[in-house]
């Protein structure tokens, strides 16, 4: 007897049916993490080209000891897309904290990843959260009286417009709440090539990884896209400091999903994430704007990556 499929969320129908149905050629980053696209990810950390993990692993060994000093005792840490976990165990070493709260969109992958790290840490209590953290969530009911730090590595944020990420910054105050802190990380400006090969590695990973989007289309929607006729691209745009990454089809195509047919040309392309870098203040602007006041920063020796602990004050009506 064949296995039921799994129910298809129906905001990655509705956006990838909007996408060539509208003609608007473009899919969120989100749904890029199912759960191939997270373990290729997890690969992709692990490249020469990619500098941002080793550099931003390098941040958290040397100066958690020192966030764990602002931060205090027993807190309860919250990590917003939490993956594979690689960094929070140098968090956690430092911090010690009262518990412990990783979110992910992919269930099976979050699982993996908490079974693992309740090996490392016995005796700390986690509690996995499967959900889009990009949407109204609420938090545990166990960690609800807990004082709280949010963290956000890997520059996440620059996946998301300046709006949206303004936004997100706002919801993770109003779920972590007032005196809560957060820890995040910020990919700065830098070379145009070294941004380029970190987004367009010589292995292909994260080809694989653009293209998996496809592949997960074609199965969880009943899809027959061609995937070898389209080709993972990566830009820099300087106008928005930011990489572009798309799928460019190679060849004219024509496609159906879920029984409704779709064409593109050659040279059109795919929309598929962005990733923002920022100067020396846009983080802290940003931080701002969204309701949250840096404490401190730290950078590597080459201002590729930053570091910057914030909390949330209270409001205040006037200067």
């Amino acid at each position: 007897m064949d296995m039921m499929k799994s129910p298809v969320d129906p905001a990655f129908r509705n956006d990838v049916l909007s996408c060539f149905a509208d003609q608007q050629h473009a899919i969120p980053a989100r749904w890029l993490y199912d759960r191939r696209g997270s373990e290729l990810f997890e690969e992709i950390t692990e490249l020469p080209e990619y500098y941002p993990t080793r550099t931003e692993t390098r941040l958290l060994e040397q100066h958690c000891p020192d966030i764990a000093k602002i931060a205090g005792p027993e807190r309860a840490v919250i990590e917003f897309g939490s993956g594979s976990s690689t960094k929070t165990p140098h968090l956690l070493r430092a911090l010690d904290p009262a518990g412990y709260v990783p979110i992910d969109i992919s269930g099976e992958f979050l699982a993996a990843s908490s079974r693992e790290l309740q090996t490392v840490f016995p005796d700390l209590p986690i509690y996995p959260l499967e959900a889009d953290f990009m949407r109204h969530l609420q938090l545990p009911e166990e960690v609800t009286d807990m004082p709280k730090l949010g963290f956000f590595p890997g520059s996440t944020i620059g996946n998301m417009i300046a709006r949206t990420s303004v936004d997100l910054l706002r919801f993770m105050r109003d779920t972590l709440g007032e005196g809560a802190q957060l820890l995040i990380g910020f990919d700065r400006i830098k070379d145009t090539d070294v941004l380029v090969a970190a987004y367009d590695d010589s292995a292909g990973v994260t080809a694989q990884f653009s293209l998996n989007l496809l592949h997960r289309i074609n199965g969880e929607l009943d899809g027959d896209i061609p995937v070898d006729r389209f080709a993972h691209v990566a830009v820099w745009n300087d106008l928005y400091a930011r990489i572009e990454i798309y799928l460019e089809a190679l060849a004219d195509v024509r496609f159906a999903i879920g029984g409704d047919s779709y064409a593109m040309q050659k040279g059109q392309k795919i929309h598929i994430e962005n990733s923002h870098k920022y100067g020396l203040r846009d983080a802290r602007l940003m931080l701002r704007a969204g309701g949250w006041s840096p404490i401190r920063e730290w950078s590597d020796k080459d201002d590729y990556f930053s570091l910057i602990l914030a909390d949330a004050r209270p409001f205040k009506n006037a200067p």
